[in-house]
């Protein structure tokens, strides 16, 4: 197809085509040229027969062929990402948002829900990345009050350009774990955490969208996916620092052996593995009490 004004449905049906012959998902293509066009889904399928510039036209092809050769992420070419039905910045500084994290978000504030608070709760997300746990709670809870810390220099950048963009209250401290936490005696009702749990040697089997674009920091840790879970739950015990409520992300088959781990370093907390919407087990919540 050339790179001149077509017709709506036409230059959809290019797309998908091409991203069926490079063993891609079709329906990237509607969501990117709703993108490219900046159109709601609504206005966007009313619109098929419709022209589309041929600017638009050329744009949004050079992108389908660079996803449909490369694997690059849509979120990339956008910039965008949605999470918690909010927009987010991301780029290969941060990993691009699950939705089985919504799911860790819903658990912690379904347990903040349920509380009673005196004053106005501390909440710590360790590893923020983009910045999608801190500033989702945030507005979401106005009156709690939100740190969140992260090792990269360059996620947290991404993550201070979305809670400005977003309108959250949320302080951002660099550095590891829950060291920047302790160093400015800060004592969290919760903490919150979607760390690095992917094991080294399941990197071939992730595709080349995740492989090749999410940053490794972001993505993999030591002894089998296990080493950071050791040090979040190793740094609150050294550190004196115990909350209400730990709340991680985890892997599908970690259930376990993070269970395993926190009740080793908390055997007085009361550990529970949550699962996802699908069933498979996806969060580990450790409750200290009041």
């Amino acid at each position: 197809m050339e790179s001149k004004s077509a017709k709506q449905h036409e230059v959809l049906r290019w797309a998908s085509l091409f991203l069926k012959e490079h063993n891609r998902e079709e329906a990237v293509a509607p969501l990117l040229l709703q993108h490219y066009l900046g159109m709601s889904p609504s206005a966007f399928y009313m619109r098929m027969r419709e022209d589309v510039p041929s600017d638009v036209v050329l744009d949004f092809q050079e992108a389908i062929k660079e996803h449909g050769k490369t694997g690059i992420p849509i979120e990339h070419l956008t910039g965008m990402a949605s999470f918690y039905s909010r927009a987010f910045s991301v780029n290969r500084d941060v990993l691009i948002p699950r939705p089985e994290t919504e799911e860790l978000v819903v658990g912690v504030l379904e347990y903040m829900r349920r509380c009673e608070w005196e004053e106005p709760p501390v909440i710590s997300d360790i590893g923020t990345g983009s910045g999608i746990i801190a500033i989702t709670l945030a507005l979401e809870l106005e009156h709690a009050r939100v740190y969140a810390t992260d090792i990269s220099n360059e996620a947290l950048a991404v993550a201070k350009k979305n809670a400005v963009s977003l309108g959250a209250d949320v302080t951002f401290l660099q550095g590891n774990l829950l060291e920047p936490i302790a160093e400015n005696g800060i004592q969290p009702d919760i903490i919150v955490s979607n760390p690095p749990y992917i094991a080294e040697k399941e990197r071939p089997e992730l595709s080349d969208t995740v492989r090749e674009f999410d940053p490794d920091l972001a993505l993999f840790a030591a002894d089998n996916g296990l080493a950071i879970y050791k040090r979040l739950f190793h740094h609150m015990a050294e550190k004196n620092i115990v909350p209400r409520l730990a709340a991680v992300e985890i892997g599908d088959t970690q259930g376990e052996s993070v269970k395993q781990i926190a009740n080793r370093t908390f055997p007085d907390g009361g550990v529970h593995i949550k699962q996802d919407i699908n069933g498979k087990d996806r969060m580990v919540f450790v409750e200290f009490g009041e």
